[in-house]
């Protein structure tokens, strides 16, 4: 088995008196692709922002190579640049073009030289065929685009994973399929990606495992086979018969 890169440990998180995520328990190891399924309001959203602490958690444990990212005195703005995020919004900065929303968080964050944030942000956006709009600005650009910058922006980081929160659910189904083919390559690269997704069949086809997620549980795992189709739970079968129909 390949090197544990996260270990979540009886991971809680609450707001006030609704408990969303309780009692988590998953591992995620180097090169994993994990889909993370299950109706709105399971809690889904809410483990990746809580795996990267924009949210944080109210109990448990994150490990990171073994050392609990919760304690006191951890470095969490180092932890966070090993964690790329890819949010269903797109989160791009309005007033940058599309190169300088690559570039800022490089040179920054990361302290890399202009020129070299500039090779790397045109090698992503290459990848993702976006290379020809370095100089366009997020409001010219399809919805479609836009996603496929926020891929290259999070790549251009070197993020040891990278957590995609339901990636295609702003975009127009036609955009859809190019943003899951962009992330489908990058699965195919050997990242390690965590992926809150509704797309099935793109989840069925791109993960090692995929995690059901059920009113704040892991209701139940497995690979795609299995889970798709063989599911032990009634409510996992319940979930996947409204969706493949």
């Amino acid at each position: 088995m390949a090197e544990k890169i996260l270990e979540i440990k009886h991971l809680k998180k609450s707001f006030g008196s609704n408990e969303v995520l309780k009692d988590i328990n998953m591992d995620i190891h180097k090169g994993e692709v994990i889909s993370i399924i299950g109706s709105s309001g399971s809690g889904k959203s809410t483990l990746l922002r809580s795996i990267n602490l924009l949210e944080i958690p109210t109990g448990g444990e994150i490990l990171y190579h073994g050392e609990n990212v919760l304690q006191k005195g951890y470095d969490l703005p180092k932890y966070r640049t090993h964690l790329g995020m890819v949010f269903q919004s797109f989160n791009l900065f309005e007033n940058l073009n599309v190169l300088e929303n690559l570039i800022v968080a490089q040179t920054t964050v990361l302290k890399r030289e202009r020129a070299e944030a500039e090779k790397i942000a045109l090698e992503n956006l290459t990848k993702v065929g976006m290379a020809s709009f370095v100089q366009a600005r997020p409001r010219q650009l399809s919805g479609g685009q836009k996603q496929r910058v926020a891929i290259a922006r999070a790549l251009s980081m070197n993020p040891e994973v990278i957590l995609f929160d339901e990636p295609t659910s702003a975009l127009d189904p036609e955009m859809v399929g190019e943003v899951l083919n962009i992330m489908n390559e990058v699965a195919k690269s050997g990242l390690t990606m965590v992926i809150v997704t509704h797309e099935m069949e793109f989840a069925r086809e791109v993960s090692d495992r995929v995690i059901f997620m059920d009113k704040g549980v892991i209701a139940e795992e497995g690979s795609p086979e299995q889970l798709f189709v063989n599911p032990k739970e009634e409510r996992t079968r319940e979930f996947l018969q409204r969706y493949l129909r």
